[in-house]
């Protein structure tokens, strides 16, 4: 295969469960001790910053209309408006708290509606919810903003892609997933294909400065020909950015997947040769790949940000915008404001509680460590960049690299062994072979790794 440094038989031998490092350390580290008040006390901290940093706003809009059987997101199913208005009317009060604990003089350069299917909710109920934010929180008047919306194509048409633009989204995600007949039946996702690549165009004329479109391999009854056919397709319609999310099957964790049947799964080696044509096909189609599952155009934001160095990842995956303090918001939603992780409650009857009692919902967290703070800086930039510098980590984090990291660079050998890196005097390389597995680079680095590694609880590399 002619794409520089992807080598399937490479890929399958470090084929292994393992996070995918949208925080270090993972939501698994979370435990009870860190509540409400303990993120309130964060919160002030970062107010007290010299410079406090500006404000990323993640909300959690759990709702769906019916269940996709592959899906692992935190999600209600309901037809009930009823519903959906009770938990509206706490989304509200808890923007309203969340505003009131961070200074006016924070900008917010990031919002990001996910979900469930944020686009469930109607026109009325997203602009309300949007006016709520813009009275709780300062808005950026100038320089960089994104705000994303996460779209279920089968809940919008031209018009209403239109609206979303109007209200200040500049950024929509697409959930296509696959586009054969027999897939989208067996994870009871129906969508016609050429009203989904019509909207890659409304959003475009709507004024969306970036469109981003979700794909999956590894789903039931796939096969190479049949993903050829999405892959080929959607690079036709040229959005900027695609992710190619390898499907996860853990029917213990996730209800829903029960309804998937085993037999029906692509083995190892199919879901291999289906993570090769996606690589194949968008590559040739003039896709940079970016890392992990991340595709993008060479005029993309994403490239602009990784070759200026503010390349990041998140809860939301790969990220423009470097330094911002994340407030989660709703169901589930997960915060990163300082040291400290926190998580709201997962279930809809605790987070009504605490609300209606005029307390945050925070349930959970974790405050990260000195040495939790040099291994994220170290996956962090490991998952985004082809170089490491011990260096910048010294200065960042007042240690000698090759010290205090010594067990883990003797562990790099087998890897550099492989030419996945190179371990030189003053950093790590990341050598064209390891840029498709930046997780196995990671892990290395991960302290947690070996205790986690027994649960096998996380998705494969494939």
């Amino acid at each position: 295969m002619d794409i520089e440094g992807f080598d399937p038989e490479l890929v399958r031998r470090y084929d292994v469960s393992g996070p995918r490092y949208t925080s270090y350390p993972t939501a698994r580290q979370f435990t009870t001790a860190i509540d409400a008040t303990a993120y309130r006390g964060a919160v002030t901290r970062s107010n007290e910053d010299f410079i406090p940093s500006a404000l990323s706003l993640y909300l959690h809009l759990p709702f769906c209309s019916s269940p996709c059987f592959y899906c692992g997101c935190s999600r209600l199913i309901t037809r009930r408006p009823e519903v959906i208005a009770a938990y509206l009317e706490r989304l509200h009060r808890e923007v309203a708290l969340q505003g009131q604990c961070f200074d006016r003089d924070r900008p917010v350069r990031q919002l990001h509606f996910g979900g469930g299917t944020p686009t469930y909710l109607s026109d009325t109920q997203l602009a309300e919810l949007f006016a709520a934010l813009h009275d709780a929180f300062n808005f950026a008047k100038s320089g960089p903003v994104e705000f994303a919306m996460e779209v279920d194509p089968r809940s919008v048409n031209a018009t209403r892609v239109a609206r979303l633009a109007a209200l200040g989204f500049n950024r929509v995600s697409y959930g296509f997933q696959d586009f054969d007949p027999a897939v989208q039946q067996a994870v009871n996702r129906i969508q016609d294909p050429g009203h989904c690549l019509g909207l890659i165009g409304a959003a475009r004329a709507a004024g969306f400065r970036s469109v981003s479109v979700d794909l999956i391999y590894g789903l039931p009854c796939q096969t190479e020909a049949g993903f050829t056919k999405t892959l080929r397709s959607v690079a036709a319609a040229r959005p900027d950015r695609v992710a190619v999310y390898g499907y996860a099957h853990m029917p213990g964790q996730f209800k829903a997947q029960r309804r998937i049947r085993s037999e029906d799964l692509p083995d190892a080696n199919l879901r291999l040769r289906l993570l090769t044509l996606a690589v194949r096909e968008l590559t040739a189609a003039g896709y940079l790949y970016i890392g992990m599952d991340h595709f993008a155009l060479p005029d993309d934001d994403l490239v602009q940000a990784r070759n200026a160095g503010t390349l990041q990842r998140n809860f939301q995956g790969y990220s423009t915008l470097a330094g911002l303090d994340l407030v989660g918001i709703g169901l589930t939603a997960i915060g990163h404001v300082g040291d400290l992780y926190a998580q709201n409650a997962k279930a809809l009857n605790d987070y009504f509680a605490a609300l209606d009692a005029g307390r945050l919902a925070v349930q959970r967290g974790y405050r990260l460590t000195a040495d939790d703070r040099a291994r994220a800086d170290i996956i962090g930039r490991l998952m985004c960049y082809d170089e490491l510098r011990f260096a910048d980590i010294e200065r960042a984090h007042a240690l000698e690299f090759t010290r205090y990291f010594a067990p883990e660079l003797e562990r790099l050998a087998p890897l550099a062994a492989d030419g996945l890196l190179r371990v030189g005097e003053d950093g790590i390389a990341v050598l064209p072979r390891g840029r498709f597995l930046r997780r196995a680079l990671a892990m290395v680095f991960d302290a947690y790794r070996p205790r986690e590694a027994a649960a096998n609880s996380y998705s494969r590399v494939i």
